[in-house]
């Protein structure tokens, strides 16, 4: 048995949290015949929750979590590579 304790922060589970709920909401909104990414963008310029569709309670994951959030995870991707 290892006797070394993994440290994990707050900031790690977060980002893995984001990005699973927008991997679910991605695919819910592909199995419904949207194109995902134009109603992701939607939501995330406007606000407006009626851009993803309730299928799968899409609309309910991606509501749970501050578009700051997501925004701030596709940033760290996108530029910082994390």
């Amino acid at each position: 048995m290892d006797s070394n304790t993994t440290l994990y922060s707050i900031e790690e589970f977060d980002q893995a949290l984001v990005e699973a709920i927008l991997k679910e909401v991605f695919s819910a909104l592909q199995e419904k015949g949207y194109d995902p990414i134009n109603q992701m963008v939607g939501y995330l310029m406007s606000g407006d929750p009626g851009y993803i569709s309730s299928y799968k309670d899409a609309r309910k994951k991606i509501v749970s979590i501050d578009r700051s959030k997501v925004l701030e995870f596709l940033l760290r991707k996108t530029l910082v590579g994390e």
